[in-house]
């Protein structure tokens, strides 16, 4: 494979990353086997494929994160929604920057790779942090939580950024020649936040929770990011010969990395509670009515065991309905007193 700490020499003669023609030489480095590109028009557009898999991610994306706001009472429902819109901006930075409509050989392009770098480093942070929520070391949703979380990735976004302009231009004693700390920022620093994510899940699931299923869910995210790392780095120059270019090692990276994505997503929905609003119109509330005032002595009295009987409530001059109408003991209907028809007419 020819990796080795610090170079993007052995990375870049396997893959087509996005760095690579900024990286090496002023003309950067040229991967071994890559996917042919496509003509729309008068644009020719490079890893169609992969351009392809970066729609549906950020297509997938945006369900993921209408499912999550709709989750109101949920843990942890703001800070994880902020990963998934960090991913979906490189996913969308992606497709113009693998598909070549901002050429490499363009002024603009170092500048839009240093973005997509600290875009990189920033969503690891993201998904770094939010492993931390469910200890509740500060608690979800709070000002406190969410600036620390924002600013956080706003300052390795920063650093990133710096680094990986600093490194394409050769100023600040960075050199494109020598990357070491891009290469930290870019290949080893996702390595680090995931794998620790990783581990704090499982401590989370194992200490806190009775259910078990959730392991599935992380231990599949991780098997799905391996993958991606592997077949990236040993295999994209194997699967872009046997066929014929079509699509190399980037696509199923890209793929993988999707999938990973949808398992954090799988994970974070299965440890969550559902929202109560939903449960709200499906089953029938019942309400009991007290009186403090009435309720003497602290007893609890229905209608049905109050011992009171009194007379039934009076409708004309003080006289009942019963008297009124026939039911009393000197009244009847009609009423003394009142003259018959005959007399009447």
């Amino acid at each position: 494979m020819g990796i080795a700490f610090g170079s993007f020499d052995g990375i870049c003669n396997t893959a087509a990353l996005i760095v690579c023609p900024l990286l090496g030489t002023a003309q950067g480095i040229e991967p071994t086997c890559y996917s042919r590109n496509v003509q729309i028009s008068s644009t020719l557009i490079f890893q169609p494929s992969t351009c392809f898999v970066h729609i549906v991610a950020i297509l997938m994306t945006a369900i993921m994160i209408l499912h999550i706001r709709s989750k109101y009472t949920a843990v942890g429902r703001k800070e994880i929604v902020m990963f998934f819109y960090l991913y979906a901006l490189i996913e969308f930075l992606a497709i113009f920057l693998d598909s070549g409509v901002i050429p490499t050989a363009s002024a603009p392009y170092p500048w839009f790779v240093a973005v997509y770098t600290g875009l990189v480093a920033a969503t690891y942070t993201c998904l770094l942090i939010n492993g931390f929520v469910g200890f509740q070391f500060a608690e979800d949703g709070t000002p406190l939580s969410l600036w620390f979380l924002r600013l956080a990735c706003l300052v390795v976004f920063g650093v990133a950024f710096f680094i990986a302009i600093a490194t394409f231009k050769s100023f600040a004693s960075f050199s494109f020649t020598k990357p070491l700390a891009l290469w930290i920022v870019y290949i080893l620093w996702p390595l680090i936040c995931v794998v620790i994510y990783g581990v704090s899940q499982l401590i989370l699931v194992v200490r806190t929770l009775d259910d078990r299923w959730p392991l599935g869910d992380i231990l599949f995210g991780l098997a799905f990011f391996a993958v991606a790392q592997v077949v990236l780095f040993a295999f994209s120059v194997t699967i872009c010969n046997a066929v014929k270019h079509y699509i190399d090692g980037l696509f199923f990276f890209t793929l993988c990395m999707l999938l990973s994505v949808m398992m954090v997503y799988k994970y974070w929905d299965s440890i969550t509670k559902e929202d109560l609003e939903f449960s709200v119109g499906s089953k029938a509330a019942v309400w009991e009515v007290k009186d403090p005032l009435l309720n003497v002595g602290g007893a609890d009295y229905s209608e049905e065991e109050s011992n009171y009987h009194g007379a039934p409530a009076s409708i004309v001059g003080g006289m009942t309905g019963a008297t009124m109408y026939g039911h009393g003991a000197s009244y009847g209907y009609p009423p003394q007193g009142y003259p018959s028809d005959r007399e009447r007419y």
